[in-house]
């Protein structure tokens, strides 16, 4: 049977055919096939499962208490039907609800005996699961013993293990840039790392965890699910800061409104929302129909994968020369912004999702992530398209004609000409961003204008700009010029980092530019430098090094550095002494610092021995709160986590103590 297919390749093997959107098609399609004929009903229907089979390769154990799965509703007509019913069956006029965001996760099962992690299951078909103790005990967010002075003696947590959008992108990016393929979204790849074997290749993934549900239990005394959430937060176990409880049908569709409109705000993926009736007592007599409780419903957010053709397949040349194809698509809605381009990574990646000009194909968006083709929909492909074979990438370079190269090792391929124009313009607009030189008024079109009028052959050219030459140009006037002037006397005092991430060097991008700055500290040391010499830097290895030197071997990139020294760019950084004075301290930064970017202020906290996390937990030191802070602050109150402003920041710093 088809859904029983898409089930196994779901569950079992993280390794889906269709979207979440159209499984639930395909079960809704079915749970009213037999409405209508209830003679079609049996029990081994997949309306009535959970979940898959185990895989066998893992330790079965039965769950104590079975994890069963949720009823869905896609319309707020849903919602209030289902509220509805919960008041009909418990003569209840106004129960409370609790509203939970619905992560997109992979279901996880902790037994804690006497306070102590005894076992993790997944959950399997919902009766049995498969035992991943040794794997979930790498992961930090989870306790190898609860915080509590009388634990039960027996806790049973249901929660959602995953990926941190943020780690899995960075990790996604990382995976390409090596050839590797990519992991189609942070679900799967949990499910991934959860099936490895070696609980060590676990721990290399940062994974995550949230507790939203009780199991089985011995000696524990709540009444209700908000008071059952708070004391998982006392015990040390991570719960969702964004829970709230509603007193009214309205306040769950404004809960689900909101976070509709905020889906990317939170350090995960969510694909909806759960509503529960909070009163343990109203739970129990409401009761569970064979798959699922009556007590609580799942909200599902429309899908943020869609279907669209595939128009064509093109190639653009990078700042750096890489080379990289994407997709011409046919508009489509996806994520509330209409995709027309999406990237398709490299040639290898292209060849593995096997897409082709007139294919159907899956494209997500991610909140700011850039768009991507997921892959081709198998059963729709024109046979035209099937007989036109795989697409190649191109041998010459669509902007100047030269061979495209592709070097031993690497995934990506690139164009070998230092005055490509699509790479000068790539290079240009790359110096002037906000993560480089920082260059205010010196935007994409301002570079492509300066190069199409012949203003600036290369990066050193915009440091001799002429003012007459600027007001010369439509829409330049003697504000705008004496702006832009001003923008790029101001970059001439950005840090040795920022030059570096400037200069476009392969590899070369924040977080390795502060590594190199920060070991030489002079421009004149790094260009000097030995490739291994660069290569024994810490964090930085054979690859960035040898793209380092060869950078600075070339003689046009010489001669352009050059001329950006004789124009008195700073070539020295800021001097950081690297202390131990946050030793042991876990750091959660929310809202806007005056002194400090995002990265700076992480940056600082680890060159002092420190380590900053995405969300607060009852193992946060302290909360960093500054102007406009989200929800993270009203964690750290409930969670009783200290929180400091900037100077309480800048007094951290200095010293390891909270003023």
């Amino acid at each position: 049977m088809e859904l029983e297919r898409h089930r196994y390749r779901y569950y079992a093997l993280s390794d889906p055919e269709i979207s979440d959107d159209e499984f639930d098609a395909l079960l809704r399609e079915l749970e009213e096939l037999e409405a209508a004929h209830p003679e079609l009903d049996s029990p081994g229907s997949p309306t009535r499962k959970v979940g898959a089979p185990p895989d066998p390769a893992f330790r079965t154990v039965e769950h104590r208490q079975p994890m069963l799965s949720l009823d869905n509703a896609f319309e707020p007509t849903e919602i209030d039907a289902w509220c509805e019913r919960v008041r009909k069956g418990l003569e209840e006029a106004r129960p409370r609800f609790t509203c939970e965001l619905k992560i997109d996760g992979v279901a996880c099962s902790l037994s804690y005996v006497d306070g102590h992690l005894e076992q993790a299951l997944t959950r399997g078909d919902g009766r049995v699961g498969e035992e991943i103790t040794a794997q979930v005990r790498t992961i930090d967010a989870v306790p190898d013993w609860l915080a509590l002075d009388d634990p039960p003696a027996l806790l049973e947590v249901r929660g959602e293990i995953y990926y941190p959008t943020t780690e899995f992108e960075a990790m996604n990016a990382a995976r390409a840039e090596a050839g590797e393929p990519r992991f189609a979204n942070p679900r799967n790849a949990a499910s991934g790392a959860l099936r490895q074997k070696d609980p060590r290749v676990t721990a290399s993934r940062p994974l995550s965890m949230i507790c939203h549900g009780m199991g089985a239990n011995e000696g524990l005394e709540v009444s209700s699910h908000g008071e059952f959430l708070a004391l998982l937060s006392r015990a040390g176990l991570p719960v969702a800061e964004e829970t709230r409880t509603a007193d009214a049908v309205e306040e769950v569709h404004a809960f689900i409104g909101h976070w509709g409109e905020h889906r990317h705000a939170p350090p995960f993926e969510i694909d909806g929302v759960v509503v529960k009736v909070d009163d343990y007592r109203h739970q129990r007599r409401l009761g569970y129909t064979a798959r699922a409780p009556r007590w609580a419903i799942a909200y599902k957010y429309p899908p943020e994968e869609r279907e669209t053709h595939l128009r064509d397949i093109e190639v653009n040349v990078g700042r750096t020369g890489k080379v990289t194809p994407f997709a011409v698509l046919e508009p489509v809605l996806v994520a509330g912004s209409t995709i027309s381009l999406a990237t398709l990574h490299n040639e290898d990646q292209a060849r593995l999702k096997d897409v082709r000009p007139g294919d159907t194909v899956t494209v997500r968006k991610a909140g700011d992530v850039i768009p991507e083709v997921v892959g081709y929909v198998r059963g729709k492909r024109p046979p035209e398209v099937e007989a036109r074979g795989p697409w190649e990438m191109p041998t010459t370079c669509p902007f100047c004609g030269s061979a495209i190269t592709r070097l031993d090792g690497e995934a990506a391929s690139y164009c070998p000409n230092l005055d490509c124009p699509n790479r000068l313009l790539e290079s240009l607009a790359h110096f002037a961003s906000r993560g480089a030189m920082d260059i205010e008024g010196l935007g994409y079109e301002t570079a492509k204008l300066l190069l199409a009028e012949g203003l600036v052959a290369d990066l050193a050219d915009i440091y001799s700009l002429d003012r007459e030459a600027l007001l010369a140009l439509e829409g330049f006037g003697p504000k705008k010029v004496d702006n832009l002037l001003s923008g790029i006397e101001a970059s001439k005092s950005q840090p040795l980092e920022r030059l570096l991430v400037g200069l476009n060097i392969r590899h070369v991008g924040g977080t390795v530019a502060r590594m190199l700055a920060r070991h030489f500290g002079d421009l004149e040391k790094l260009r000097g430098a030995s490739e291994d010499t660069v290569a024994a830097v810490p964090g930085v290895g054979p690859v960035i090094a040898q793209a380092v030197a060869a950078f600075f071997a070339n003689p046009r990139n010489a001669a352009s550095v050059d001329k950006l020294l004789e124009a008195g760019v700073r070539t020295d950084t800021d001097t950081v002494e690297r202390s131990d004075v946050l030793e042991g301290f876990t750091v959660v930064l929310t809202g806007g610092l005056e002194g400090f970017t995002r990265d700076e202020a992480k940056q600082a906290i680890e060159d002092r021995g420190g380590r900053v996390a995405s969300s607060v937990s009852g193992k946060t030191s302290v909360v960093v709160v500054g102007d406009d802070p989200g929800t993270k602050a009203d964690r750290a109150a409930e969670l009783g986590v200290p929180t400091v402003d900037e100077a309480g920041f800048a007094h951290l710093l200095e010293t390891g103590e909270m003023a």
